[in-house]
């Protein structure tokens, strides 16, 4: 049997089944500010320059969920999604990254600020 290149891009199979074995949480949010699922392909640069295909998972006005295969260290990066008519360029602090089914990996991280805060930081 023939394993996955880990570093290719997931296949809309790949995506769909991991996004629906994550646990939908019944109850309140606990987290500080409200997110919204977002679902839309991305691409993630890592500061040594590689590309990661991924699936936005959800985002909030502070930070971003991330679905995609292969390992993202913490760190900076820069994420990229574009719609049918804008490309969006964000700056985006990695804080955790964890794998999931079908040799998928989640991630989230914190927006940067042009200064490279955190937002939300004291500048």
């Amino acid at each position: 049997m023939k394993t996955p290149d880990p570093w290719s891009r997931p296949s809309l199979h790949d995506l769909r089944a991991v996004l629906e074995s994550i646990e939908k949480v019944d109850g309140t949010n606990l987290r500080n500010n409200e997110r919204i699922e977002l679902t839309v392909p991305a691409e993630v640069t890592t500061q040594r320059g590689n590309s990661v295909s991924a699936m936005t998972r959800e985002i909030s006005r502070f930070g971003i969920g991330l679905l995609h295969r292969g390992s993202v260290a913490p760190g900076e990066v820069t994420v990229k999604m574009a719609s049918e008519s804008r490309e969006y360029v964000y700056r985006v602090a990695i804080e955790w990254c964890v794998p999931c089914d079908q040799g998928m990996f989640m991630s989230g991280g914190r927006f940067l600020n042009k200064s490279g805060a955190k937002d939300g930081d004291a500048e």
